[in-house]
């Protein structure tokens, strides 16, 4: 597996990582704790040195499978987490956003619990807090990576303003944005200008549109029960329908290079910037596969002139999130009041 680096921050990881929410949580019947613990080691023994979780997964399942699954090669593997919410710790019931410093505390002493390791190598707040300057929170992960507990600082979904901000607190690693060929804000909007400016790395999750560019999508009723994509709008079925479009334009590429629609969007993706690394989820193993020999399709000029020409065409139907979770990203924090 090839490698990258997350800006300038000396951070190396596998050119593709493994995003490990969908093992535990989200898209329906999750895969038993000895299934889950099998998939993440069979991503390290491909090649995969670049793991995502978070305390919300589960909650906190999921950290507790990663960190099962990557205690034997912890030398060898990258592990990033998140921050952001309050969550009960009993009932487990997400009370909502929080990063107030003392809960950043709690949540990094539990994640390090959780994953059996001493240091977190990445740390993301997982979505701004619009009550608690940007200033204390970036302060916190400072002050936990002098004391050794984090490596690195990350930031998901932020405004451009508040990373501005924060990373003149503690030097930002990398954000986590959605990003895709169907959701290309990060472009548009300017973050991924902001990041190059910066030296910030750029990971994008569900870069394969939640599974939809896969070209497996092709009807609602495949959503099943506890699958977080039927409250999006962009897999309602009229859609679904309109959005195959981008499906096509991938398989008609994924053809002339002998490769799949996941792997031509995924190196769509790597192609953009040398920071951007990928974290597609899945809990097959040949799904697995499939997206790590993405890493080694090398789409020419004129392929990204094709994709990019053809995509320009299509209009995206459908929002990604609901009205709630939208409005949790790209918020700007508030500013520090001088004491």
């Amino acid at each position: 597996m090839l490698t990258r680096e997350l800006g300038r921050s000396g951070l190396e990881v596998s050119a593709i990582g493994l995003g490990c929410m969908g093992i535990s949580a989200a898209y329906g019947t999750p895969l038993s704790r000895e299934d889950g613990v099998t998939l993440i080691r069979d991503a390290v023994d491909r090649g995969v040195t670049f793991f995502d979780t978070a305390e919300v997964y589960g909650p906190f399942v999921n950290e507790e499978v990663v960190g099962e699954a990557l205690r034997p090669v912890r030398d060898r593997v990258v592990i990033a987490t998140k921050f952001g919410f309050d969550i009960d710790q009993q009932t487990r019931e997400n009370r909502g956003i929080t990063s107030r410093p003392e809960r950043i505390r709690q949540a990094v002493d539990g994640s390090l619990r959780r994953l059996g390791i001493e240091t977190i190598d990445l740390l993301y707040q997982h979505r701004v807090d619009p009550n608690v300057p940007i200033e204390d929170v970036a302060g916190t992960v400072r002050d936990l990576v002098s004391e050794g507990k984090v490596r690195h600082f990350g930031m998901s979904e932020p405004g451009i303003q508040t990373l501005r901000r924060a990373h003149a607190i503690q030097p930002v690693a990398a954000v986590q944005n959605e990003y895709s060929l169907w959701w290309r804000e990060p472009e548009t909007g300017g973050m991924l200008d902001v990041c190059d400016d910066l030296g910030i790395g750029f990971v994008p999750y569900s870069p394969l549109g939640r599974g939809f560019l896969t070209g497996a999508i092709t009807d609602a009723a495949q959503l099943g029960e506890g699958d977080f994509r039927k409250t999006s709008p962009r897999f309602a079925p009229e859609a679904i329908d309109k959005n195959l479009a981008f499906v096509d334009l991938l398989k008609q590429v994924a053809g002339e290079k002998g490769a799949t629609p996941a792997q031509v969007a995924l190196a769509w993706l790597l192609a953009q910037r040398p920071f951007v690394v990928p974290i597609p989820g899945t809990t097959k193993l040949r799904r697995l596969e499939e997206n790590i020999a993405a890493a080694s399709i090398e789409l020419t000029d004129a392929d990204l002139r094709e994709i990019n020409e053809g995509a320009a065409k299509i209009e995206p139907e459908g929002d990604r999130y609901g009205a709630a979770q939208q409005a949790m990203v790209g918020r700007e924090a508030p500013i520090k009041e001088e004491a």
